[in-house]
């Protein structure tokens, strides 16, 4: 068998802790495609790293 990556996940309420947003607005993001999740049974968990790439990018101006 192959082994897994060291991958962490964070459940909905964990990343908008993180985030400083409320869990609609994260899985908003989920659904939108702009953050990627995994579905387990009816939740969802986010990659750790999927998160920081998120907070990392560079926000545009708009107006």
């Amino acid at each position: 068998m192959a082994e897994l990556p060291d991958v962490r996940f964070l459940t909905v309420a964990e990343v908008a802790d993180l985030m400083r947003v409320s869990k609609m607005t994260v899985y908003r993001l989920v659904h939108a495609g702009e953050l990627p999740a995994v579905r387990f049974g009816r939740s969802y968990r986010v990659p750790e790293s999927a998160v920081a790439e998120l907070v990392q990018r560079p926000v545009s101006d708009v107006g």
